[in-house]
């Protein structure tokens, strides 16, 4: 309790800064798609794939303007031209993809979910393609899969990158000073809650928008454990930038091959099954010490 009372020191004017061009921008971008029909409109989707995408920059925007305007410092100093050890970009692509692998087992061993031995949902996928493209229900599921593991990762870093640069490239960094753990800890919680808006609208969990908000707090409190180890052994927020590109990519693919799942309790990582998978994973980087990061 006392280290996190000396981490409210560090919430200095530039840190109220960021968070408040993160947050205000963010959360109006997020509310854009209500103005174009209910959720699950044409027109809702449209907006929410522009709008949202588009509030997943702002942190990192934020973090430019304050680190450049604010603290009047080198944009050299957000690490954007620094990868760092190359070697973590490998934890940054497969950790994920073995999230959502465990993530689908324990949904069918907790009988979450109903496995679809006849690919019902990719049938139905086909059924919309025109009849002259000759895709069977394996070749099409290989596709996606495929895809979700190489070219989808890297499209979606450009994306993540936003989030990244502001809440590792930038508060992470500020909050540090603070205790090293408590910075993971305060910095997955605003994660969190900077994405209630959308988390309101369904975002994860849509049988469960208001407990969801609660919800994705633990979620990226756990996840950010994964990604802030990523960004403190590289000083790059390229590393998590590619971590989060790829959950992004992964995170629902178990749902390609289970019926009636309820995703709060199953089918993807941010749900009650895919924490034990973050969970594993931060229990395994403090159990081996690879966190605390030792300073260089």
């Amino acid at each position: 309790m006392n280290k996190l009372s000396e981490l409210k020191k560090h919430f200095t004017p530039p840190v109220l800064t960021f968070l408040a061009i993160a947050f205000l921008p963010a959360w109006v971008l997020f509310l854009v798609p209500l103005s174009f029909g209910k959720p699950g409109s044409s027109g809702y989707q449209m907006a929410t794939m522009v709008s949202w995408a588009l509030a997943m920059w702002m942190p990192g925007i934020a973090a430019l303007i304050v680190t450049r305007f604010v603290e009047k410092k080198k944009l050299a100093t957000l690490n954007l031209k620094r990868l760092g050890r190359k070697g973590f970009y490998f934890w940054a692509w497969f950790v994920p993809i073995l999230m959502a692998v465990i993530t689908g087992i324990l949904t069918w061993a907790f009988g979450i979910g109903t496995f679809d031995s006849e690919f019902s949902i990719i049938k139905d996928s086909l059924a919309q393609l025109p009849e002259d493209i000759p895709l069977s229900p394996l070749m099409f599921m290989g596709a996606q899969i495929i895809a979700s593991l190489t070219l989808a990762p890297l499209i979606n870093t450009i994306f993540a990158l936003g989030e990244e640069l502001g809440w590792r490239g930038f508060l992470l960094p500020h909050l540090l000073p603070g205790g090293q753990i408590e910075a993971i800890l305060v910095s997955g919680i605003i994660w969190g809650i900077w994405h209630a808006p959308a988390v309101l609208q369904g975002l994860n969990y849509p049988k469960h928008p208001i407990l969801g908000v609660f919800l994705m707090i633990v979620f990226t409190i756990l996840l950010g454990v994964f990604f802030s180890w990523l960004y403190l052994e590289t000083r790059s927020p390229w590393a998590p930038a590619l971590a989060h590109g790829t959950i992004n990519a992964v995170a629902g693919l178990p749902m390609l091959v289970f019926l009636s799942v309820d995703i709060t309790w199953g089918g993807t990582v941010a749900s009650l099954s895919g924490w034990v998978s973050l969970a594993i994973v931060a229990g395994y980087l403090f159990w081996r010490g690879h966190l605390p990061v030792k300073e260089e």
